[in-house]
């Protein structure tokens, strides 16, 4: 019923989920600031806000498939070029040290709430849906809506198993990147280079 390419799909979502942005630094952030309770309540906000992105991608690219085969597969072509964006844009970041500062103790329901937050009113992360998820799932599927709904609470999933470990060892792993911030830079390019690489492939698939 669900026709995914999983083992594509696992592997490019745990190398976009160790990609540093502003979720994985806020869960560093609060987990130095104010221990691992902290960062587990913070990356589990920030999962939170991954499934109600899915439920909105699901409903709202669930019925563009139904309305029309030719406008999904359009925004599969847009999909790929965006990914191809996110990867040379990784490629160009500057690269640096891990900028991550403490913050003033807050209670645990106020983490869950700013990590949940900072998810869903970040707009890379909407683009980010409706440019991934829609790449595997096959053109004109009968049970597209519940593919991408699937897939989106299995990358929420993944985010929480690899985020929850760094979140718990995060002092360590912190000041081990200060101390090699070349680690970093190769994250970043490594990165864009599996983004590049994917919207590139799943742009030829589909003229091929």
């Amino acid at each position: 019923m669900i026709e995914v390419n999983w083992p594509l799909f696992v592997a490019t979502s745990l190398v976009l989920i160790v990609t540093p942005g502003q979720d994985l630094t806020l869960v560093l952030s609060r987990s130095i600031a104010q221990g691992a309770a902290a960062g587990l309540a913070t990356v589990t906000g920030v999962c939170s806000g991954l499934v109600v992105h899915t439920l909105v991608a699901a409903l709202g690219l669930g019925a563009l498939v139904r309305a029309s085969e030719s406008l999904y597969l359009a925004l599969q072509f847009v999909g790929a070029a965006y990914l191809v964006y996110l990867g040379l844009q990784l490629l160009r970041t500057p690269q640096g040290p891990l900028a991550i500062q403490g913050t003033a103790p807050k209670p645990l329901a106020r983490m869950f709430f700013d990590g949940a937050l900072s998810n869903l009113c970040n707009p890379k992360i909407i683009l980010f849906y409706l440019a991934f998820l829609p790449q595997f799932v096959v053109p004109g599927a009968r049970h597209a809506g519940l593919s991408l709904f699937v897939l989106g609470l299995v990358f929420a999933l993944l985010a929480w198993m690899v985020k929850a470990p760094l979140g718990f060892g995060a002092a360590a792993l912190t000041h081990w990147l200060r101390l090699h911030p070349w680690s970093l830079a190769w994250l970043f390019r490594v990165s864009g280079v599996v983004l590049l690489g994917l919207g590139l492939q799943m742009a030829l698939q589909w003229l091929l």
